[in-house]
């Protein structure tokens, strides 16, 4: 991942603050926060933003890490239905 599709991907949660209410330091987010945030309270919208961001293959890439870590913060509905669609389109 290239450090334009990075800022790219920190100007999304930028945008829309309400996604990580937690730190105001955008520019220092992971990826791997941003598309969990987005995951969990994005809107379909700011999904394909994401997505023609990164690419289907590296947004499901850090979905696939972020689903086999032991712990995560990802709700159990949206983790299911990522689940399918990534099998799906990936």
């Amino acid at each position: 991942m290239s450090n334009q599709q990075l800022a790219a991907a920190q100007s999304l949660i930028r945008n829309n603050p309400t996604l990580i209410w937690s730190t105001r330091s955008y520019d220092q987010l992971p990826v791997e926060s941003i598309a969990e945030a987005i995951f969990n309270y994005g809107s379909w919208q700011e999904f394909i933003k994401l997505k023609n961001v990164l690419g289907l293959d590296n947004l499901s890439e850090i979905f696939q890490k972020l689903d086999n870590m032991p712990r995560n913060n990802l709700l159990p509905i949206y983790r299911n239905y990522f689940r399918h669609y990534f099998q799906y389109y990936a």
